[in-house]
């Protein structure tokens, strides 16, 4: 988290559980970053990034959106595999360098 601060970054995580099932899992993990619910309408947010399967699960994905909305960054993975971090902060080190 500290290299993110670094980056000049907020991460937030997205679910799109009801509240009751998103703060047991907030409890039970203890992100470093604030969890949002993307629950009512059901998956809206999901729907919207085109990431909400049919059978109204999400796919596991990661997004970087600028301070001007633009999207910089997309990587939809495997639900059971943990995409890493050096690709993330690498786009996020070229988006601070581009405004230097």
């Amino acid at each position: 988290m500290p290299r993110f601060a670094e980056l000049n970054t907020q991460v937030l995580g997205v679910l799109i559980e009801n509240l009751p099932s998103l703060k047991a899992w907030v409890l039970g993990l203890k992100p470093r970053f604030p969890i949002l619910s993307d629950f009512w309408p059901h998956g809206d947010v999901a729907v919207r990034y085109d990431v909400l399967r049919r059978e109204g699960i999400c796919e596991r994905a990661v997004f970087i959106i600028d301070k001007k909305g633009i999207i910089r960054y997309i990587d939809i993975h495997d639900i059971n595999k943990d995409p890493g971090v050096n690709a993330i902060l690498r786009t996020l080190a070229g988006i601070e360098e581009s405004k230097e």
